[in-house]
């Protein structure tokens, strides 16, 4: 009786060893999302003063769009935490798309080769950051799936793991996009 009680004790440990490990890993696959996610803004970070210098030349009654662009920029630098990190961003990317839009305006601006090449590594950063984004919240399901489903629960609740925010989207950004010729 004493041997199956304590391979029955050993199977429990094992079970939990493995679930206390699952949680760990999917923890930490979440922080590595996230830091991913951070690369990449910083990288847009760092694009963002080159981009406005280039405009600046063109375009130096803009200063208002200017200086916003700036304070979202040190904002998104400053920024923590998935939900401060993506509004942050959404309302960088929108002022980001009135620069492009007053960009049009300046066809010597747009024909630039500087201004071209940042619009160009502007786009990939963006993509990249949408990756990320994807990849993190994936990331995220994964993890709050395994501490919400039986028996993972109960073992999540008593270890304390809480559940990871996603890192979201605006209501703006979900509105239907009207085309019109």
């Amino acid at each position: 009786m004493n041997f199956y009680f304590f391979i029955g004790i050993v199977l429990v440990l094992l079970f939990l060893w493995y679930i206390y490990n699952s949680l760990i890993i999917s923890k930490l696959r979440i922080n590595e999302a996230l830091s991913q996610i951070d690369v990449q803004l910083k990288r847009r970070a760092d694009l963002i003063p080159n981009l406005v210098e280039t405009v600046k030349g063109y375009a130096k009654h803009e200063k208002e769009l200017f200086e916003k662009i700036t304070a979202e920029r040190s904002a998104l630098m400053t920024a923590r935490g998935p939900e401060e990190k993506a509004s942050v961003n959404n309302q960088l990317t929108h002022t980001l798309k009135s620069l492009f839009a007053v960009a049009e305006n300046y066809p010597d601006l747009k024909a630039s080769q500087n201004f071209l090449e940042l619009q160009g590594e502007l786009s990939d950063t963006e993509n990249k950051i949408a990756y990320s984004r994807q990849f993190y919240n994936s990331s995220v399901l994964d993890y709050n799936t395994k501490i919400q489903i039986f028996p993972n629960v109960f073992f999540a609740r008593i270890l304390n793991f809480k559940e990871a925010e996603f890192f979201g989207t605006d209501e703006k950004d979900k509105k239907k996009v009207e085309v019109k010729f």
